[in-house]
């Protein structure tokens, strides 16, 4: 685990001036609506005054302060926009503040940039000390401090970029979740900028990010260095609480440990040890727990679905002759390919109260077969042989067949809905749609794939996706990786291999309508008309 030395030593924190405690003492004449002790103190633990003075205490020879750079990853839920804000404030009116400064905070989003706002301002509407020097416009994202002439502003990284400013302080908001070249722009024009005048500060606030071929992960890594001793560089300060790949982290002495807070009541203790709970069986669950809960910067971008060995629980026999007999609801979920490869169908029905039972149907063109599969380290030929592929004549999947097979199905089983993605698969919705088969419309957006893959990974975890042990859709399902973007949203992702994962995307669509007709939400085949293709 990693976690500054000096944490817990403000002894071993040099002062020579008194700026570091002028500082702390400043800050706790603050006052916080949310801290329900008497008087409203701002709440300054132990960790955070340490950190304060390690930042303001330590001098160079002719006075000015010795750190420029600060790198404070933490959990989430330590409150780092909290002691952000009050560094914010520090600046803008405190012992730090110099005329006419501007401090800058940016994050990804204007959504996320105005957390760090609210915050602030809630800390200046609640002191009418503070109220009466700073002016507030949340239209504009600034407060000014009159008196200092000072100003302070909350930018997005998306946004308009920072060029021409000239910034004392800039904090840098979640840098994990700064993307591609906006973020990349905004981040030179503020960084850049800090060099114009004597004394700037830049503060990276964030929590631990996933792999290493972007922006954040070089600033971390470097930090990282420097607080392990690898590099020497008085001038960054890094302030890094993280579990590392060789902790346990089922070890609740850990979690104390990278969680500063959980000593001082936050984050909340119990909600930790549900998390836990979910992430032993749920490879996402755990990914997430390891990256926002432990702080731990994870190597690779996307998370696995499921553990293997949880997925073949659900092996048993899934008896096609049963269902045709009993004639229970059944919902198709077609992934349509680009013709050169796979096509499934996947039929689900309910299994009991909260499980589900499929069984799919996997089409692949005939030449080459061999070829195809070793293309990708599985046996196609052997599959066909054995029934588990349908090849089609050609090199490519003949569609007609496919439509032909989900006609079969219609006829044979009682097929509520045949759900598409319509990118590839208009031509064949409109076939069926006009013969009055119940067509329905599911695009692969992560808006109804995130509820999708929720659900199927509730009936996996809990045992209850029963799949009959089918070779090809378990290497489907291994093949998953879930991508999440910054906002948590969560999809399917094939990851670098390529692998294929479509049996597994048909699945998540068909156990999604098949919820849904519990719910109350099928969709008839009126849903669609002739404008509609159109569209």
């Amino acid at each position: 685990m990693l976690v500054p030395s000096w944490i817990d030593a403000p002894e071993e924190i040099p002062d020579p001036l008194g700026r570091g405690q002028l500082a702390v003492d400043w800050l706790r004449k603050l006052k916080h609506p949310k801290n329900p002790a008497a008087g409203h103190p701002f709440q300054l633990d132990p960790w955070q005054e340490n950190t304060i003075r390690r930042i303001y205490g330590p001098r160079s020879e002719d006075g000015s302060r010795l750190v420029r750079r600060v790198v404070l990853l933490l959990p989430r839920g330590n409150r780092k926009t909290s002691l952000a804000a009050a560094i914010t404030l520090l600046h803008l009116i405190g012992p730090e503040s110099e005329p006419g400064g501007l401090m800058v905070s940016a994050a990804s989003a204007h959504e996320q940039a105005m957390e760090l706002y609210n915050e602030a301002a809630m800390l200046i509407h609640f002191d009418k000390r503070l109220a009466k020097h700073l002016s507030l416009r949340e239209y504009q994202s600034k407060i000014f401090c009159r008196k200092r002439q000072t100003k302070y502003v909350a930018v997005a990284s998306d946004g308009k970029v920072q060029h021409g400013k000239t910034p004392n302080v800039v904090i840098a908001d979640e840098l994990h979740a700064w993307e591609g070249r906006a973020g990349l722009r905004q981040w030179e024009a503020l960084d850049s900028a800090l060099v114009k005048v004597p004394g700037t500060l830049m503060i990276i606030a964030s929590t631990s990010g996933r792999g290493q071929e972007n922006l954040a992960w070089q600033q971390v890594e470097y930090a990282i260095k420097v607080q392990k001793g690898e590099i020497e560089d008085p001038a960054t300060l890094p302030v890094i609480f993280m579990a590392e790949p060789e902790d346990d982290w089922r070890d609740e002495a850990l979690w104390h440990v990278v969680n500063p807070g959980l000593q001082h009541g936050y984050p909340d203790l119990s909600a930790f040890r549900d998390k836990a709970r979910k992430a032993e069986h749920s490879p996402f669950e755990r990914d997430s727990f390891l990256q926002f809960n432990l702080n731990r910067w994870l190597d690779q971008t996307t998370s696995p679905f499921v553990e293997m060995h949880v997925y073949d629980q659900g092996a048993s026999e899934v008896d096609p002759e049963e269902l045709e007999i009993v004639q229970e609801p059944c919902y198709l979920g077609v992934d349509l390919s680009k013709n050169e490869d796979l096509t499934v169908v996947v039929a689900c029905w309910r299994d009991g109260e909260n499980g589900y039972q499929v069984i799919p149907f996997f089409f692949c063109p005939e030449d080459n077969l061999r070829g195809r599969g070793e293309l990708h380290g599985v046996d196609y030929l052997s599959w066909a042989e054995d029934g588990y592929i349908i090849p089609t004549p050609g090199n490519t999947v003949d569609l007609k067949a496919v439509e032909d097979h989900i006609r079969e199905l219609c006829a044979r089983f009682n097929v509520k809905e045949i759900a598409f993605d319509p990118t590839y698969g208009r031509h064949m919705m409109s076939s069926l749609n006009e013969d009055g088969l119940p067509v329905v419309e599911f695009r692969q957006g992560w808006v109804t794939m995130a509820p999708a893959v929720k659900e199927l990974e509730r009936a996996i975890l809990s045992g209850n996706f029963r799949h009959g042990g089918h070779p090809v859709l378990r290497w489907n399902f291994g093949n998953i990786q879930l991508h999440i973007d910054a906002a948590g949203n969560r999809s399917f992702h094939k990851g670098k291999s390529g692998n294929k994962i479509d049996g597994a995307v048909a699945a998540a669509m068909a156990v999604a309508r098949c919820a849904a007709d519990e719910e109350g939400f099928v969709t008839s085949a009126s849903w669609f008309s002739d404008d509609m293709w159109m569209a």
